[in-house]
């Protein structure tokens, strides 16, 4: 090494000392230890505030390579496994990523946390302001690292309070959890609890904590999920971690008044593994959560099964501040099961999509709904520089060949009106008064976007799409939208 490049070493090395001091110091930093026998990621070295953190392991699709439904266990071969790593914090701190092996190029995401870090050899150095949620991908989102910044917990349940459950720090096999009215479910950081949980006809129930719930060890179709709720009303699901459903991670069916709050869905790698579906539910709220799909994301829906819920419709529904990674389907969906009267007051707000592998926002309306008075503001969307094309299974031994020229990009806003294999109504429904405000999409490849509706009755009309930017260049017509316009598509307004 010359003196002039270890000057400039040695310099790079004080002042990200320095940052991190001046970061830390108005912070304090609460770490969970791993239980024993918890899996670790070897790949990386993690230190928050000066202090060591665990990284935990997750498996993580590593192909978009789906099946119909209703499939099977999805072989090992199209997954890989990633990183994740958790801590509570109450102000700005340094985290400290070592890598084991040599990269060439690293990205924080959401790019929208405009965080730029500094990287020292094999170390890699930035500022978290305040809790959330942030990947760090190392050449490439595969074998990526996640990263939950917690808040400090508020009114925790003590050991021993009346109806609670608690799980302290350590592994726990508890079985199937069945929670019955004004429980609570805790689930302490430095907690691993192996169960999968479920509450019906309960009100008041509440599922807290810092920890994991890890349904893992479920064989796909006989765990429910992380959380299933049915005909349930006032919960809060807050703060926890869901690892590994054996289907849709988190479901509400026939619900009203949900809170759930900063919850972290990871390591979901099965078919059907949705990430947060709201079936037939009212008022309900998802906020500041960090949900890694291999299936839809976030979605909407009107189910209809015998003894069901598909008279209730899906309504005063707040989804904002969330980060989702899609590796199968949607980001921001509604449908593509629409068996309900109607979906309405609707709002996604301030949510980063970092990466969706068919459409970013779309509303499949395959079932009798009126679908109106939806609102999208404030949606970041990134599209990256490489997103292999999705493909369906043929045959069960098929392997995911990935094209080197592939110059595939997810769409960006649907809405389609059509009936599609799971519809359960007879009749289509209608689409009315949708709002794209304040959408900024970022990447090399622009997305595409498309409305259609199925017949005169059955239409899409008045969409307004205001301040749609691409790069930061506005989209002020249908054409530098990028947006085709179907049969029985009317009313659309871009400016």
């Amino acid at each position: 090494m010359t003196w002039a490049s270890f000057i400039i070493t040695a310099s790079l090395a004080a002042l990200l000392l320095c940052a991190g001091e001046a970061a830390d110091a108005a912070a304090s930093v609460t770490v969970w230890p791993a239980p024993p026998g918890e899996a670790l990621y070897p790949d990386f070295t993690l230190r928050v505030g000066g202090k060591p953190v665990p990284v935990h392991a997750c498996r993580v699709s590593a192909v978009p390579l789906n099946q119909v439904w209703p499939g099977y266990q999805r072989p090992i071969d199209q997954t890989e496994l990633a990183g994740f790593a958790h801590w509570g914090q109450s102000g700005p701190v340094t985290v400290e990523v070592t890598v084991k092996r040599p990269f060439r190029s690293v990205v924080v995401r959401p790019l929208s946390r405009g965080i730029r870090p500094k990287v020292d050899g094999r170390r890699i150095v930035f500022t978290m302001a305040k809790p959330g949620q942030v990947t760090v991908e190392i050449d490439g989102f595969h074998h990526a690292l996640h990263l939950f910044a917690d808040p400090p917990e508020v009114n925790a349940p003590k050991p021993g309070s009346p109806n609670v459950r608690y799980f302290g720090p350590g592994a726990h096999r508890p079985g199937k959890i069945a929670l019955k009215g004004g429980e609570t479910l805790y689930v302490a950081g430095g907690a691993v609890v192996h169960t999968a949980v479920s509450a019906a006809n309960a009100t008041g129930v509440r599922i807290l904590g810092r920890g994991i719930i890890d349904t893992s060890e479920y064989e796909r179709g006989k765990g429910g999920g992380c959380i299933r709720l049915t005909d349930c009303a006032d919960v809060k699901v807050e703060g926890v971690i869901l690892r590994d459903p054996d289907v849709w991670c988190l479901s509400a069916f026939g619900c009203r008044d949900l809170d759930i709050a900063n919850v972290k869905l990871v390591g979901l790698w099965r078919y059907n593994a949705d990430g947060i579906d709201l079936c037939n539910t009212q008022n309900a709220v998802v906020r500041d959560c960090f949900v890694r799909a291999f299936d839809d994301a976030i979605v909407l829906k009107g189910l209809r099964w015998e003894g069901g819920f598909h008279d209730r419709p899906v309504k005063s529904i707040r989804v904002h501040g969330n980060v989702i990674w899609c590796d199968w389907g949607r980001g921001l969906e509604i449908g593509a099961e629409t068996s309900a009267p109607e979906f309405a007051d609707i709002v996604f707000k301030d949510c980063d999509i970092i990466r969706t592998t068919h459409i970013a926002m779309d509303a499949q309306c395959g079932d009798r709904a009126l679908v109106h008075d939806v609102l999208y503001d404030d949606i970041r969307v990134e599209t990256d520089d490489v997103c292999p094309s999705p493909k369906m299974q043929q045959t069960r031994d098929e392997k995911y060949v990935a094209n080197p020229n592939d110059t595939y990009v997810p769409e960006l806003l649907v809405i389609v009106i059509a009936g599609n294999p799971y519809s359960r109504d007879s009749e289509r429904g209608r689409v009315r008064n949708i709002t794209y405000r304040n959408i900024r999409v970022t990447g090399k490849r622009t997305p595409q976007s498309w409305f259609r509706g199925v017949d005169a009755e059955h239409d899409v009309r008045n969409v307004t799409i205001e301040n749609l930017r691409f790069n930061g260049k506005p989209a002020r017509s249908v054409d530098e939208g990028g947006l085709s316009l179907g049969p029985h598509a009317g009313g659309v307004m871009v400016r």
